[in-house]
């Protein structure tokens, strides 16, 4: 078993052909690509690079080090995936990806990542010396983030990504840093370890990590024309207007700015999701 694979190493160049340079170690040979160094190697000196097993089961070394490593974590996207093994994890290597094992991936697969999807990883030797992507724990994530100082991101927008899933929801770390959680309550559909998501702040808990929400806006669900009625009625002092499907289409472009057909669908938005409810002469609003 070679304990030096997944870390940097310093050899001795010991010989070289057309192709790769000859790298020793501890009686290991590594082959290293010409193609990387910019001046050559003498025989007899020293290189310093990565070590690692490929995907042919040679032993290479690269001066292309990943930020991915032994006890080294960093973000990795994920380019396949394969039923009774897990997925595979690009970080730079070019001829080696890191297997993340199933036994680390949720129970649902579902819920496993999917190809272009990011991990937070570092790499692990097995028993046999093989290599094996580390996801992240809370801990790890934890050291990283950053607390959320601004109370006024209340509705704003942030970019994350799923680093758990549990049976309560979801836990997230956006493209700051800021650690998030997604209550059930407040997911259309669960979301998959590693993805990318666009979540909305509904709050910020005590221990300065966000609140999230997958949910759309209201005018996002229901459409804009739609929130706009919607917003008369609420101001109105008897949440009524008089105004239907059957008003005339001037008296409404009048009103409210908009076409008699858009008005309906509007309407017909608000009576879907029954906010709205029709009334001889109009529409109410259902409190």
């Amino acid at each position: 078993m070679n304990e030096d694979n997944g870390r940097i190493i310093t050899g001795t160049v010991t010989d070289e052909n057309e192709n790769e340079y000859f790298i020793q170690k501890d009686g290991i040979t590594y082959s290293l690509d010409k193609s990387e160094l910019k001046k050559p190697l003498k025989i007899g000196s020293e290189f310093k690079g990565f070590a690692y097993e490929n995907e042919k089961h040679n032993q290479r070394i690269t001066r292309e080090i990943p930020e991915v490593g032994v006890d080294s974590y960093s973000w990795g996207k994920v380019v396949g995936t394969k039923f009774g093994l897990g997925v595979f994890v690009d970080i730079g290597l070019k001829d080696k990806d890191i297997a993340v094992s199933m036994d680390d991936l949720p129970d649902m697969k579902s819920l496993w990542p999917d190809v272009g999807d990011e991990l937070m990883i570092a790499i692990k030797r097995d028993s046999k010396g093989r290599l094996w992507g580390e996801l992240a724990d809370d801990k790890v994530f934890k050291a990283i983030s950053q607390p959320v100082n601004n109370p006024k991101m209340k509705n704003w927008d942030v970019t994350c990504w799923v680093i758990n899933t549990k049976k309560m929801g979801t836990q997230v770390i956006t493209d700051h840093y800021n650690l998030g959680f997604i209550d059930k309550s407040e997911q259309e559909q669960e979301p998959r370890l590693g993805e990318k998501l666009t979540a909305r702040v509904i709050g910020i808990r005590p221990n300065k990590t966000f609140y999230l929400s997958l949910r759309p806006r209201a005018y996002e669900s229901i459409g804009e024309d739609a929130e706009m009625i919607k917003r008369i009625l609420e101001m109105k002092p008897d949440n009524f207007l008089p105004y239907n499907d059957k008003s005339d289409p001037d008296e409404i472009k009048n009103y409210f700015g908009i076409s008699k057909g858009q008005f309906k669908r509007a309407l017909g938005n608000l009576l879907k999701h029954r906010l709205v409810k029709k009334e001889e002469n109009g529409i109410s609003l259902i409190k």
